[in-house]
C-alpha cells in the first residue's frame, strides 16, 4: 500500500506538471485516507458488523436525498450539499453495500433456500437503481460487483449464473454482429442513456468520432503505445504535457504511467495489484468468521474490478465508464473509500475472536 501511494503522488506530481493545488489536495487526500484505514484497522470486526445496518440505512437515505434534492454538475446529479460540504453518497456504498450483505449472511449462516437469496438481491439492486437513476452507471456496476460477490461467496449456485453468461455473450455477440444498425444515430437502445450508447459504439470504432466520442480512447491508447519497453521518463510525456490526454489526472491517470514508465513500469504496477489482491484473498480464506471472510473476498474482488475496468477502458478494452484507478486517481472521495476498505482488511486480518 505505501509503494502504491507513492507511485500515486509521484504519478499525480508529473500528471499536474508539478506541485499545484491538485497535487497538494492529493496528499492531503491521502493523510485523510491513511487515518481512516488506521482507525478502522484498530476496530475490530464485531463492532464492524454492529455498523452494518445504520450505515446501510444511512447510505440509502443520502442517495434518497441525491435524487430530490441532488446538486446537478455535467449534467448528472450524483452529489448532496450539506452546507458544511457536498458529498457524494453513491461512493459509500461501495462499502455499505457488502457490510449489509455480509451482515445478513452472517445472520443466516449455514443451509439457506432461495427466499433468503431473493431478499439479498433486494438489497442489492434498491441502491443500485437509485445511482443509475443519478445517472452514474460505472459506480453503480461497482456497487453492484461489490454485491455480487457476496452473494456468490455465500454460496449462490453457479447454474444459476450460466443462463445469464450465456445471454451475455449473445448479446455482446449481437451488438458485435449488428454493429452498424445498433450504432445509427436514429436507433433507440431504451434501457440506455445516449451518452451510454455512444460509449459503447466507440469503443466497437473510435475512428468514427476521433475529435469527439473516440477522442479519449483514441489518445489514450497512442500515449500507453508511445511509451514502448522502456518509457519516454520521468515527466517527459508528450502526450501528457501537451494536452493531448483526456482526464489525466483522474480517470486516465494510468495512460500518463505507461507513456512515462513503458511497458516494464505497467508490469511492475499490475504485480503490485496482484499482491495486494492476493494478500486480500489470503486474509479471506483464514478469516474466523463468516462475515469476514465475506467482507475480505467482496473488497478484494472490489478492488480487482477497479483496477480491470480502469485500465480496460485505458487501454481500449471496455467502454469508459469513468471508474478510477486506486491509489493514483486524483479524488477524496474514492480515495478515502479504498482506505476504508484496506482497513478492513487489515482489521480482518489481526482479529482472533476470543476463546470461549
Amino acid at each position: 500500500l505505501m509503494i502504491l501511494a507513492a507511485i500515486g503522488l509521484l504519478v499525480m506530481h508529473s500528471a499536474v506538471g508539478g506541485t499545484d493545488w491538485r497535487f497538494a489536495d492529493q496528499t492531503r487526500n491521502f493523510i485523510v485516507a491513511l487515518c481512516a484505514m488506521w482507525v478502522i484497522a484498530l476496530t475490530p470486526p464485531p463492532i464492524i458488523m454492529r455498523l452494518a445496518v445504520p450505515f446501510y440505512i444511512v447510505g440509502v437515505l443520502l442517495l434518497l436525498g441525491v435524487f430530490f434534492f441532488g446538486d446537478t454538475s455535467k449534467g448528472a446529479t450524483r452529489w448532496l450539499n450539506l452546507g458544511f460540504t457536498r458529498i457524494q453518497p453513491s461512493e459509500m456504498m461501495k462499502i455499505a453495500v457488502p457490510l449489509m450483505l455480509a451482515w445478513y449472511f452472517q445472520k443466516r449462516e449455514g443451509p439457506m433456500n432461495t427466499l433468503d437469496f431473493f431478499v439479498a438481491v433486494l438489497l442489492l439492486i434498491a441502491p443500485c437503481l437509485l445511482i443509475i437513476k443519478q445517472p452514474d452507471l460505472g459506480t453503480a456496476l461497482l456497487v453492484f460487483g461489490a454485491g455480487f460477490c457476496v452473494i456468490y461467496f455465500a454460496g449462490l449456485s453457479f447454474k444459476l449464473l450460466l443462463p445469464v453468461l450465456i445471454a451475455g455473450v449473445i448479446g455482446l455477440g449481437s451488438i458485435v454482429a449488428y454493429q452498424d444498425d445498433l450504432c445509427d444515430d436514429d436507433f433507440d437502445w431504451v434501457v440506455l442513456h445516449d451518452y451510454q450508447k455512444h460509449r459503447i459504439c466507440t469503443l466497437l470504432d473510435p475512428s468514427t468520432d476521433p475529435l469527439g466520442k473516440g477522442f479519449h480512447t483514441i489518445q489514450s491508447t497512442i500515449a500507453v503505445g508511445s511509451g514502448g519497453v522502456y518509457g519516454k521518463g520521468y515527466m517527459n510525456g508528450t502526450q501528457t504535457h501537451l494536452d493531448f490526454i483526456p482526464e489525466r489526472t483522474t480517470d486516465f491517470i494510468f495512460a500518463v504511467f505507461s507513456e512515462e514508465f513503458g511497458l516494464y513500469g505497467g508490469i511492475t504496477l499490475l504485480l503490485l495489484y496482484l499482491l495486494l489482491l492476493a494478500r486480500g484473498l489470503t486474509i479471506a480464506v483464514r478469516a474466523p468468521t463468516h462475515f469476514s471472510r465475506l467482507l475480505a473476498g467482496s473488497i478484494t474482488m472490489v478492488l480487482f474490478i477497479y483496477v480491470f475496468v480502469n485500465i480496460g477502458m485505458v487501454t481500449g478494452i471496455l467502454p469508459v465508464v469513468g471508474v478510477p484507478l486506486p491509489f493514483l486517481s486524483y479524488g477524496g472521495t474514492a480515495l478515502l473509500t479504498i482506505g476504508i476498505a484496506c482497513g478492513m482488511l487489515m482489521s480482518i486480518s489481526k482479529f482472533r475472536p476470543p476463546v470461549t
